[in-house]
């Protein structure tokens, strides 16, 4: 009897230590992510986006980001992105309907965004896209919270 606690103490770390906390994206000099859906654990405490751009191009010529939000305000969000500057990530700024992005980056260069879990609800709609005017249409992919 004295085993069975001490297994199940040994055994409880090893439900998180495979959860899907993290969103890996990549992106290049196109108007592309590498991944059109991805999955997270609702058992995470924080979820950690990770942006890697494989291409060459500046961040002027061919920038990208990764912006969340529910998949029903992504088309309102880069709408009004597209009057706002590189420095706010072409994000307007204070918009509460973004859950998280990184900022906007070039070539070679990598980002990361971390934010609570609890942000984004099992059964709910979520998208990932990018914000850089024009791209939203072709960089943008789901988000499944299981």
């Amino acid at each position: 009897m004295r085993a069975l606690p001490l297994t199940l103490l040994l055994a409880s770390p090893l439900v998180h230590a495979g959860a899907h906390c993290d969103i890996a994206l990549k992106a290049g000099d196109s108007m592309m992510y590498d991944q059109r859906s991805v999955g997270l654990d609702a058992a995470c405490k924080v979820y950690t986006i990770h942006l890697t751009h494989t291409g060459t191009m500046s961040v002027g010529d061919m920038g990208h980001n990764v912006v969340i939000a529910r998949t029903q305000d992504v088309s309102a969000i880069a709408n009004d992105g597209m009057t706002a500057t590189l420095a706010d990530d072409f994000i307007k700024p204070g918009d509460a309907r973004v859950i998280a992005h990184t900022k906007t980056i070039g070539g070679g260069e990598k980002a990361d965004a971390s934010f609570p879990a609890d942000r984004l609800k099992p059964g709910d709609a979520y998208s990932f896209f990018c914000s850089v005017p024009g791209h939203a249409e072709l960089m943008v992919g789901q988000i499944v919270v299981k």
